[in-house]
């Protein structure tokens, strides 16, 4: 029943809402990392020159192998960018460097809904993983409701993780855009690019977000009567 079922289109609405982001913001990042920003700078040291401006001295930037591995890490405050941003000056490369300083400068100035991500990111991990596991375990032992129960508890805290990252993440990518257009570091044509590679990174945690709420209403139509029809 849990595998196969009528419901299990819900989840695969899920997949196929994170295919189609991911593979806008493949293509939209493509697009822009061809075009040269004005500025020369690339994305290493447009991320210097923010930090430094919005007066954050403590936070590293480093470089991570790979593609769109981009991010800030607020325990070892470490900005580290990946192949395609570290040295490049496309307008894409400076858009997602401007959007981890973003990032650092919310942690900087003690961004409550990033306080809360943060505190949250154990909890959520460990829901993630052990949802499925204790929900199983639940079935196995004769359906037993209070396990069930906690199973849906946990994969509702990866939900709540998820909805919790979107204001972070727009409001990441709407001090990068401000930053830059003030600085000056984009133009305004530049700055059109930008928002269009930021938009389409955002996409996919919404998209990522509405899989995870479609998974967890599938659960519940399984198993959240369970005590009803008991």
């Amino acid at each position: 029943m849990l595998f196969y079922d009528p419901t299990y289109i819900l989840v695969l609405i899920g997949a196929i809402l994170s295919m189609c982001a991911s593979a806008r913001v493949n293509s939209t990042y493509r697009k822009y990392s061809r075009i040269r920003s004005y500025s020369g700078l690339t994305g290493a040291e447009a991320a210097q020159r923010i930090l430094r401006g919005a007066g954050i001295y403590d936070v590293q930037v480093e470089y991570i192998h790979g593609n769109l591995t981009d991010h800030y890490d607020p325990r070892d405050k470490v900005l580290r960018l990946s192949d395609g941003v570290y040295g490049s000056t496309s307008v894409a490369a400076i858009g997602i460097a401007a959007h981890e300083c973003g990032h650092a400068i919310q942690d900087d100035r003690a961004y409550v809904p990033l306080q809360i991500r943060n505190t949250f990111v154990p909890v959520a991990n460990f829901g993630t993983k052990a949802a499925l596991p204790i929900i199983l375990v639940g079935i196995l032992f004769g359906s037993s409701y209070v396990l069930i129960e906690i199973g849906l508890l946990c994969f509702f805290f990866g939900v709540a993780f998820q909805l919790i990252t979107l204001p972070v993440e727009f409001n990441a990518s709407k001090r990068a855009v401000r930053i830059l257009g003030d600085t000056g570091i984009l133009t305004e044509e530049e700055l059109h690019g930008t928002r269009k590679v930021l938009s389409a990174a955002a996409m996919t945690y919404v998209a990522a977000a509405a899989a995870s709420i479609l998974s967890m209403f599938r659960l519940l139509i399984l198993f959240g009567g369970g005590r009803k029809r008991r």
